[in-house]
């Protein structure tokens, strides 16, 4: 399982926001760079038609690829009492050759994305991890060097945390906890409630800049 909220800033505004993370987080970013493709199932797999996502992280010296599938989210008034998303999630390394594997199944590639950024990942209540990126789209097949933003100006901010049926209470808690002192720069729901841009993010990332930023917690 994971806990995961997402939300959208300004461009202009990622500078002031990434200073704000390295001070909350104390640690240094990692640079993001996943050519993600979306995989649906054809018919011959059943009714139910079932998707899985590629991720090659082309930022390690040799690129390396990861399979998602993403499951449902957990329902019941508890689930909609609560601002974070709880949702299954399996993923697992595969080689380079996962691709073809997924074609021969019977599977076809719905779209694919190229997102660009950056990370931070580090300990507080759980292991969490934000991530700050472009999300661009091909203009060709695989053409990552072609690649063009979907949304110019604005970048996505993702906060995630690995959970269990056991803890994902107190992880919701942490995730929670967390993105209350990214409020004056963007909100951040869960995925699929679009809430916009932060009306307070230009003077809030005004005063990051002024500082260098130094809430360290």
């Amino acid at each position: 399982m994971e806990c995961v909220v997402q939300g959208i800033i300004e461009t202009q505004h990622v500078e002031a926001l990434e200073i704000l993370l390295q001070g909350l987080c104390g640690v240094h970013r990692e640079r993001l760079r996943i050519h993600e493709l979306c995989l649906k199932s054809g018919p011959n797999l059943g009714l139910v038609a079932s998707e899985v996502r590629l991720l090659c992280d082309l930022e390690q010296p040799e690129p390396t690829w990861t399979v998602r599938h993403i499951g449902g989210a957990m329902r019941g008034a508890g689930a909609e009492q609560i601002s974070v998303l709880v949702r299954t999630l399996t993923e697992s390394k595969v080689s380079k050759n996962a691709l073809r594997l997924f074609y021969s199944l019977g599977y076809k590639l719905d779209h694919e994305l190229l997102r660009v950024g950056f990370a931070f990942h580090f300990q507080r209540g759980a292991q969490i991890t934000v991530t700050v990126s472009s999300v661009n789209k091909m203009l060709k097949l695989h053409a990552t060097d072609e690649a063009v933003p979907v949304t110019p100006g604005i970048q996505l901010v993702e906060v995630t945390a690995p959970a269990s049926s056991e803890n994902y209470t107190e992880v919701v808690a942490a995730v929670s906890s967390f993105c209350e002192y990214l409020a004056p720069l963007l909100h951040l729901s869960k995925p699929g409630v679009t809430t916009g841009v932060v009306p307070t993010a230009a003077a809030a990332a005004a005063s990051l800049m002024s500082d260098g930023g130094g809430t360290t917690l």
